[in-house]
């Protein structure tokens, strides 16, 4: 019950803002969402969590603002990006993308965040983490969203409890995400105990509720654009990377709970806090300084030595 409860202040207090204002309907945005195929997704590794519990509507994908998202996501899979052996330093991070717990931005928070670690000797591997069901046709979910936005289908706020048990799937997903790479460890060049996760949004959430969770025992995390709600945190927590942009919609004006929580357990703690950039920059490239992120996390891993190739 320790454990539900960790993960589950956590998700309360920004479940309303992740409902509301994540996932803006495209038209609200100047940029409507298109439905696609499935690309091709190489090397995707099934996870063996099982179907999503009662989910009757099949995965289905999208484009919007320039790149791809996954929505009802049934089964978890994990996609490798390893580097070339000559640059590979042993450590390794699963990505978790963000997007309301009711899509993926794969592309934007996956597929060119990994791309980007493989490119500096980091192994990679992206989580397609299983997700909450949404209409299956492209008007309903846009109409669910706008509901959302209205606030006419706001949720009643769910105890501590029903928040961790309503993440359970994703949760279950990522401690099998760290049980795969552990168990192949030999077969691709990494050190089980440099394994970190990066989230962002919902996935720096999902990040976070691991690492508290105690199963996972991720050897450091980033959290992107994520909330910064304190947190009661364990005596061994990883090292903290931490990036949000002061006109962040959904968690600037919420106070730096976490960092000061990390902080006065003593545990490493990096945060930058960009003036501009709002929600969900990832690794589009904007004007903002926010776009920096990843050499700073870059930076931020090298410092640490994990950056450094292990004998």
């Amino acid at each position: 019950m320790r454990r539900a409860s960790r993960a589950g202040r956590l998700i309360v207090r920004a479940s309303a803002a992740l409902a509301l204002a994540s996932l803006s309907p495209a038209w609200a945005q100047g940029d409507r969402m298109t439905p696609i195929a499935a690309p091709q997704q190489p090397g995707a590794i099934p996870l063996g969590t099982g179907p999503l519990p009662g989910a009757v509507t099949p995965e289905s994908w999208h484009s919007q603002y320039g790149s791809v998202f996954a929505r009802n996501v049934t089964v978890a899979t994990l996609t490798p990006f390893l580097p070339q052996p000559g640059k590979a330093t042993g450590t390794a991070v699963i990505v978790a993308p963000g997007g309301g717990f009711r899509t993926l931005s794969m592309e934007n928070e996956g597929w060119g965040v990994a791309r980007a670690l493989a490119a500096r000797g980091v192994a990679a591997f992206v989580l397609k983490y299983r997700l909450n069901q949404t209409p299956a046709d492209m008007a309903g979910f846009e109409r669910e969203m706008a509901a959302m936005f209205s606030g006419a289908a706001r949720p009643a706020r769910p105890s501590p409890e029903q928040a961790a048990a309503a993440l359970a799937p994703q949760l279950a997903d990522a401690r099998a995400a760290f049980a795969l790479v552990r168990g192949r460890a030999a077969e691709w060049k990494i050190d089980p105990q440099r394994v970190g996760m990066l989230g962002f949004s919902a996935g720096a959430m999902l990040t976070m509720a691991a690492t508290l969770d105690g199963e996972a025992k991720p050897a450091f995390i980033g959290d992107i654009y994520g909330p910064l709600s304190p947190v009661t945190v364990p005596a061994d927590a990883p090292p903290l990377f931490v990036a949000l942009a002061a006109d962040d919609p959904l968690f600037a004006s919420q106070g730096f709970g976490l960092i000061e929580s990390w902080r006065a357990a003593k545990r490493p703690v990096e945060f930058h806090f960009y003036e501009q950039g709002g929600h969900g920059f990832g690794m589009y490239p904007k004007e903002t300084t926010s776009t920096g992120w990843f050499d700073a996390f870059a930076r931020w891993m090298a410092m640490h030595g994990w950056m450094k190739p292990q004998g």
